[in-house]
């Protein structure tokens, strides 16, 4: 492999390339979990007097997430590709649609998104209703392995969505793209909010988790999330992506099930 090749694999041309837009990217990526921290943590916040134990409104906090996501996904996708997640990174570095330097910009700019938005909640919320400002925890019933089970299907799963709905040989699946990954946050949330606070996101916990200053277990969203999102890039690019667009068809139907509906037609 030759020096350019290398530096084309690890990025380094996108650093020295003014028209790269890796700076207006790391931007995008740095406001999108800015607004997801922010907007998804102050729904688990409560300003009312409510008793100890009361669980949380979870419709609420799931429905919050996910229409951030699409929120985010929607106004800032065209930027830099919409991934405010290291798991889905992780995913596209692993399968080579983003460079390696680039990928490694990303979660940086999404962890330092993330700790702003969750300081700009505590420096809005009042201190006696801040709790933990929205931070994920696992269960006490659930054991760290359990937790980062759970978290490696939350990851799996939104992964192989956005894979499937950014495929460039299923080009009519870009136009609900943003609305499919919101609602699969929200599907995350409203599964797994009880077992481990459904982080979805090693971002998120991060972010909350440095500006409540509680690690436990913090490991698990690192952990579980990425793998999962590793593994269902690697299924989908060698398993599940679609044919080239001229071979493409939605809906597969076999020649003699059509020949029937035609002749059912003519007998009418």
């Amino acid at each position: 492999m030759s020096g350019s090749s290398i530096k084309i694999n690890l990025g380094v041309n996108e650093l020295q390339d003014s028209k790269s837009g890796l700076g207006k990217a790391l931007l995008a990526e740095l406001v999108g979990n800015l607004l997801l921290n922010f907007f998804g943590c102050l729904s688990c916040v409560s300003l009312l007097d409510v008793p100890a134990g009361t669980p949380p409104n979870i419709v609420l906090i799931a429905f919050t997430f996910g229409l951030v996501i699409f929120t985010a996904v929607q106004a800032l996708g065209h930027v830099s590709g919409g991934h405010f997640n290291p798991a889905v990174t992780v995913g596209m570095l692993a399968t080579g649609k983003v460079s390696i330097i680039r990928g490694i910009f990303y979660i940086v700019a999404q962890c330092i998104g993330a700790i702003s938005g969750s300081l700009i909640l505590k420096a809005l919320t009042p201190v006696d209703k801040q709790g933990n400002l929205g931070l994920t925890t696992l269960n006490p019933s659930l054991t760290p392995a359990q937790g980062m089970g759970i978290e490696f299907f939350l990851g799996f799963v939104l992964v192989l969505v956005i894979f499937g709905v950014c495929d460039s040989n299923k080009p009519h699946a870009r136009a609900p793209a943003a609305l499919a990954i919101g609602l699969t946050v929200a599907l995350g949330h409203l599964a797994a909010i009880d077992f481990t606070g459904a982080s979805m996101n090693p971002a998120r916990t991060f972010g909350s988790a440095v500006v409540a200053n509680i690690w436990t277990d913090h490991w698990v969203y690192w952990a579980g999330p990425s793998l999962g999102g590793l593994v269902a890039s690697l299924l989908y690019t060698y398993l599940f992506l679609a044919p080239s667009i001229g071979e493409y068809s939605p809906v597969l139907v076999e020649d003699k099930e059509m020949k029937r509906l035609n002749k059912d037609d003519n007998m009418a």
